[in-house]
């Protein structure tokens, strides 16, 4: 009897000192914070913002089955969990070339596709980078949404001064606490969407860079305009969703004009952002972790070509894609399907490596590099 009293007050200081460990964890600096206070009355001025949450502009279930919502996500997160998955995870390497932005010049337009959502783009003298993730896992633990094998071959020391960070939403795969701490010495200027200063600010990151915006404002950055777009999504970085705004980024600048989608499905909103700017020469596209079961937050490769279509792009570059897995299709299929259907449309598709710089002026040809690898 003793003996066994014993072993269940060890069990308890195990299972006491597991919860305190755990509740610190959560509590730490990387989770961020959810708007408070005065906070929360900035944010109600806000049409999109009704009862402490945001809402997307038309029906946006997160997960569906048979063509109903879910009453629940618990079968959708299961399923996600235990279900047999196709070939997620390459066997190689990833090619990723060694970034060198001093030999394309400040002077000219260009973007440098660096894995999953993290772009690096001058424009009209402009240095941006959205939605910087340079972490090996995109996820607050270490043993979840590993990066594939090759991708992490940048980090915020690679460079100079940015002219703005842009950050899309709050999600781990486009909110990074350690890549933002490092990238701080570095960004002039912060853009995100209302809300997302209380994580920034829980980083440790200075109220004086940071710029929050609503869908449909405007914030001029030298000679570059940024325009905050809708996207059909979601946010929240634990189990409490929509405490703060998601949203993709138009940029217009030496009269060039750049769509970058941020994360979400396909919405009537394309249709909408391309009748208000009249044709993009470049958009970056959400494509590359989807699936039937959350279908309204995810656009797959079909969908994303039409939302090009509507917005009149002359080119589309794939983001969300070739760095993390995040759904059940195999790791190459985004690139396949996207590049096969590309010759039925008038957008030329890029399909840069890693590190590979796009020239706007001159984009060139790019193989489709991931054929052959394991």
């Amino acid at each position: 009897m003793k003996k066994w009293t014993r072993r269940m007050a060890l069990a308890g200081i195990a299972g006491s000192t597991l919860a305190a460990g755990g509740c610190a964890f959560y509590k730490s600096a990387r989770f961020g914070a959810l708007p408070e206070g005065d906070e929360l009355i900035r944010l109600a001025r806000s049409p999109h913002f009704r009862n402490g949450v945001f809402f997307n502009e038309e029906p946006t279930p997160l997960f569906v089955d048979d063509g109903e919502p879910r009453k629940n996500a618990i079968s959708a997160w299961m399923s996600f969990l235990f279900d047999k998955k196709e070939h997620t995870v390459p066997n190689t390497p990833l090619p990723a070339i060694p970034l060198d932005l001093g030999s394309i010049g400040r002077q000219n337009d260009a973007v440098i596709w660096l894995g999953h959502s993290t772009v690096y783009m001058q424009l009209a003298g402009q240095r941006m980078l959205i939605d910087p993730v340079f972490s090996s896992h995109a996820s607050p633990l270490p043993v979840a949404v590993a990066a594939f094998p090759g991708t992490c071959a940048y980090a915020s020391e690679d460079f100079p001064e940015l002219d703005m960070v842009l950050i899309s939403h709050d999600h781990w795969d486009h909110l990074d606490y350690h890549t933002l701490r490092s990238l701080a010495p570095r960004i002039k200027s912060l853009l995100c969407p209302l809300g997302v200063s209380s994580h920034l600010a829980r980083f440790g990151l200075s109220s004086d860079l940071i710029v929050e915006g609503d869908w449909g404002d405007s914030v001029q950055h030298g000679d570059v305009t940024v325009h905050f777009t809708t996207s059909r999504h979601f946010s929240g970085r634990t189990f409490t969703r929509n405490h703060t705004l998601w949203g993709g980024f138009a940029f217009e600048g030496n009269g060039k004009k750049i769509f970058f989608s941020g994360d979400g499905g396909y919405g009537r909103h394309f249709a909408r952002i391309g009748e208000r700017f009249g044709s993009f020469d470049l958009a970056m596209l959400d494509m590359g972790q989807y699936n039937p079961k959350w279908r309204h937050v995810h656009m797959d490769p079909s969908e994303a070509a039409s939302a090009a279509d509507e917005l009149r792009c002359r080119m589309l570059l794939p983001v969300h894609i070739g760095k993390f897995s995040l759904s059940y299709h195999a790791w190459d299929a985004p690139f396949k399907r996207i590049h096969a259907s590309a010759p039925m449309h008038e957008w030329h598709l890029l399909t840069p490596r890693m590190g590979e710089p796009v020239l706007l002026d001159n984009p060139g040809q790019f193989s489709p590099w991931w054929q052959g690898i394991a």
